[in-house]
């Protein structure tokens, strides 16, 4: 079962790494376990909370998702490209910038959900094609070494980690 190793990801993600090496069931198995936990988990937040943001400047539930969206995207894509042997460095992005110039007003909470969910089924179909040599095989984003099969334990964990957040500060209210 492969599980990736302290090179194969820069220190900044070891938080996300930590939460998706909880349990003993492979990557694969817990990205698709999270799927249904991501709508129940969703579908449980009140209406009245989905343009609250718990202090100045900071995300509101609805920016928490959509940031969820991009960054599952973004971490996505640079699987892709690393499995795929493609050795170009890949650039960072601003995610303050994208959730800031994300026009959230003209999306609907479902719909937000609803992408989010579907999101993670269509990517899915590209995880399950990954061998163990392909989440091994390593690339440079954002100016750090990272694995193939590291982006995704990145991308549970960064699930869990603002799903944690919105436990805390988003929901005690």
């Amino acid at each position: 079962m492969y599980q990736p190793l302290a090179n194969e990801y820069a220190p900044f993600y070891e938080n996300y790494i930590k939460l998706a090496s909880a349990g003993n069931q492979p990557i694969l198995r817990r990205l698709k376990s999270q799927l249904n936990n991501i709508d129940d988990f969703l579908a449980d937040i009140p209406e009245k909370k989905y343009d609250y943001a718990y202090a100045e400047g900071k995300w509101t539930v609805k920016e928490v998702i959509s940031h969820l969206i991009d960054t599952e995207r973004v971490m996505t894509y640079r699987a892709m490209r690393i499995a795929r042997n493609d050795q170009t460095d890949l650039p960072g992005y601003d995610q303050d910038a994208i959730v800031a110039n994300t026009n959230i007003d003209k999306y609907t909470y479902s719909d937000l959900v609803d992408e989010l969910v579907m999101l993670r089924q269509a990517n899915l179909f590209f995880f399950k094609s990954l061998t163990d040599d392909d989440m091994k095989k390593k690339g440079n984003a954002n100016g750090q070494t990272v694995s193939a099969g590291a982006l995704l334990f990145i991308i549970y964990g960064h699930i869990e980690h603002h799903f944690n957040i919105l436990k805390e500060l988003y929901l005690k209210k």
